[in-house]
Order: C-alpha cells, then sequence, then structure tokens
C-alpha cells in the first residue's frame, strides 16, 4: 500500500458503530461532498446482496455490513474495501430454518455492526449474536430466546467492558451484558413490559458509566459493569421506540415511541423513577424512527413524516419546525457545521445549525433509504435497498 494512501488512512475518523464514534451522529471529517447527483460526486456505487438496513460500520480501510440471503435464513456479515467498493468477504453468521415474519420495513439484518480493535460484533435479534474476526471467522456465536416480533432492530455496544443487548420482546424484555471475549453472559435485568427496538447510549453520570437504555413505557439506566438499575423514566403508553438518545448540558435526551410520540429531556444524577423529579421537558411530535441530533445548544430532529424541528436542549423552547419533505427512518449527521437529514425516498436536505431554518442543498439519489449515513475521510457512504454508495467531491 503506498505511504501516502496509508497514512491518510490512518488520519481517516473510523466510524465504528451505529451513529460514529460517538454513537450520536458526529463527525469531525472535514472536506464533505454538499450536494450529489447519480451522476456527480460519487465515486463508486456497488450492489450489496441480499436484504439489510444495518449503517456501514468503517475501520480503517475496510467497511463492514450484514445482509439477510435466500428469504432470510442466511445472516451474513460483509467486508468491503474503501477505496474499491469491493466485497472481500461475505461470511455467513447465521443458518435458520425459519426466520419468521417481519415489518413491512424491516429487514432481517438492520442492525449496525459494532468494530473492536480485530473483531466485529453482529446483532439479529433473537435469531442471534455473534463476534467474527476482522479476518472472517466467527469467535463465538450465542443465541437468546424472545419473540422480536417486527424483526431485529437495535444495535450492540460497548459499556463497562462489556458488550451490552436490548432484548425487548413480545413475549419477554430484558438488558444484558455480555463478555466480549466469550459471549458469556455477566449480567441480565428483566423488565416486563412490551416490545421495543432502540439502541441504548453509554454516558457519563458522575463518575460512574452508564447505559441508558430505552424501553417500552420506561428508559432505565443502568450501571454499565454490575448492571444495577439506578433510574428510570416513564412516558405513560410509548412502546415500540426506535431512536437511539443523545446526551449533552447534563441531560439525556430519549424518544417516547407509539401512540403519543414525545422527545423527553431527562437530567441525569438522578435514583429510583425520576419522573416527576429529573424530567426537565417535553416536546410532542417527535420521530417514530430516526434519532434526534444534538448540536451545541440545540437539539434537532427530523419525524417520521418529514417535519423538521430544532429546539434549546436546555429549555425546550420550539425555534423552528419545517417540513422538509419525504418519509425519514434514517438518523441525522452532524459535520463541518452541517446537518444531513436523508429520506426514505433519497433525497438529502443539508441544514445549517441555528434558530432559523436555512437549507444549503439537496441532492437525490436512487433507490430506498433506511439506514443512516456513514463517515471515513472525505467521503460519505449510503445504503440503499440494494447498493452502497461512496460520496465526496471530484
Amino acid at each position: 500500500m503506498p505511504l501516502l494512501h496509508l497514512a491518510l488512512l490512518l488520519l481517516a475518523e473510523d466510524w465504528p458503530e451505529f451513529r460514529g464514534p460517538t454513537g450520536q451522529g458526529h463527525s469531525a471529517a472535514k472536506g464533505l461532498a454538499l450536494e450529489w447527483s447519480e451522476t456527480r460526486n460519487i465515486t463508486w456505487k456497488v450492489a450489496i446482496p441480499g436484504a439489510g438496513w444495518s449503517s456501514p460500520a468503517i475501520a480503517q480501510e475496510h467497511l463492514w455490513l450484514t445482509t439477510s440471503e435466500e428469504e432470510g435464513k442466511s445472516l451474513r456479515l460483509l467486508k468491503l474495501e474503501i477505496a474499491s467498493g469491493k466485497i472481500v468477504q461475505n461470511v455467513e453468521v447465521f443458518k435458520l430454518v425459519e426466520p419468521g415474519s417481519i415489518h413491512g420495513k424491516n429487514t432481517h439484518a438492520s442492525p449496525t455492526p459494532l468494530i473492536d480493535g480485530d473483531r466485529v460484533f453482529v446483532h439479529f435479534g433473537s435469531h442471534g449474536t455473534a463476534a467474527v474476526s476482522t479476518e472472517g471467522k466467527i469467535l463465538w456465536r450465542r443465541r437468546f430466546a424472545y419473540q422480536h416480533v417486527h424483526g431485529p432492530g437495535n444495535s450492540p455496544i460497548l459499556a463497562g467492558g462489556y458488550l451490552f443487548l436490548n432484548c425487548d420482546g413480545s413475549d419477554q424484555q430484558f438488558a444484558m451484558a455480555l463478555d466480549k471475549e466469550t459471549g458469556e453472559v455477566k449480567w441480565r435485568k428483566d423488565r416486563p413490559s412490551n416490545m421495543a427496538f432502540a439502541t441504548p447510549l453509554a454516558v457519563k453520570d458522575g463518575d460512574r458509566e452508564i447505559v441508558v437504555s430505552p424501553g417500552a413505557h420506561r428508559t432505565i439506566a443502568y450501571d454499565a459493569a454490575s448492571g444495577e438499575p439506578l433510574w428510570s423514566v416513564s412516558y405513560g403508553d410509548g412502546f415500540s421506540n426506535v431512536p437511539r438518545p443523545v446526551a449533552g448540558h447534563g441531560m439525556v435526551y430519549v424518544c417516547s415511541g407509539f401512540y403519543t410520540p414525545e422527545l423527553i429531556a431527562v437530567k441525569l444524577g438522578g435514583k429510583g423513577d425520576v419522573t416527576e423529579t429529573h424530567v426537565a421537558w417535553r416536546i410532542n411530535g417527535a420521530p417514530l424512527t430516526p434519532s434526534p441530533i444534538l448540536v451545541g445548544d440545540e437539539i434537532y430532529f427530523v419525524n417520521d413524516r418529514g417535519v423538521a424541528v430544532s429546539a434549546d436542549a436546555k429549555t425546550g423552547k420550539v425555534h423552528w419546525k419545517e417540513r422538509i419533505g419525504g418519509n425519514h427512518s434514517a438518523s441525522p449527521l452532524y459535520a463541518e457545521d452541517r446537518i444531513y437529514f436523508l429520506s426514505e425516498e433519497g433525497e438529502t436536505t443539508v441544514i445549517a445549525p441555528g434558530k432559523e431554518v436555512k437549507v444549503l442543498a439537496k441532492s437525490q439519489m436512487d433507490g430506498r433509504f433506511l439506514a443512516s449515513f456513514a463517515v471515513s475521510g472525505k467521503a460519505l457512504f449510503a445504503r440503499s435497498d440494494d447498493q452502497l454508495y461512496r460520496i465526496e467531491v471530484r
């Protein structure tokens, strides 16, 4: 490999999990494209076999995606070269006899892989969780029985030195931590409620690392190392949550899910049920699928029907509400003082953060898009229903 190319790769920011290195959709990249089309600023576009809505996970010169083939009976991990888009590994992780039904917007390979050093963790809901070496060797596999109903949704994270999973099915609901090396269960906490699909977020709360874990009807914060439940916040009938929380200003921001979707700001530092004591504010009209994004003193979100909102992150005061168009499932990206919103119809709306609406650009790609952007170097990566795009200034 040329030394200059190697140096650029080492300088590039890895994107190791869903929503990037912070888990909150922020990238430090510079020189990203502002506009593109099918004939402009596309370095490559490659076909991805099977079906999957996992977002790309990236480490140095390679990118990983999950996919499902044979109508969901073959669950696989793909490894691609960033430079060319060439698929260099296609590993079958699980073989199923009957994968079951899924929601029309879902696939059997929707959770995003997690890269940690020389291994990649993949989660397919109740179909199974596994560790695979970056060279394609399956290191361990585990299955935990629960009815994920609409298919797998939440992505794995690392917290307290463990691999952390939400497992909220229709029959049973629990959060758990696994040993990264062996897949052994280190702790498991049952939390009877209802189904949910949200990816948790690890944050510091005082001198502890906690996992903010949204579930149906309530979000629970666990001590990452021990699994001790520290606090919870209730949102009544909310269930089937998908958005990942974000954190800042001494608070975490969670979405309640169906039926009355709210964005709820919860102050850290509480104990027990903090619904009456630590909720700073609530906003109606929150997304059911895309995660919010926190930029400075403002929090932004787009709901599933394409209405974007900017609000004061400390007070909840809404600055603006604007229909940007399309339907939305992908979570937004913040980079270079821009916020990128990608619709299911392939239109990206880029806005400038601020207390007034300022649209910087709109771009269109072909296909259906539910996966979120990933970033490496000066390139954006976007997955459609059958293609993966590398987008950069050409």
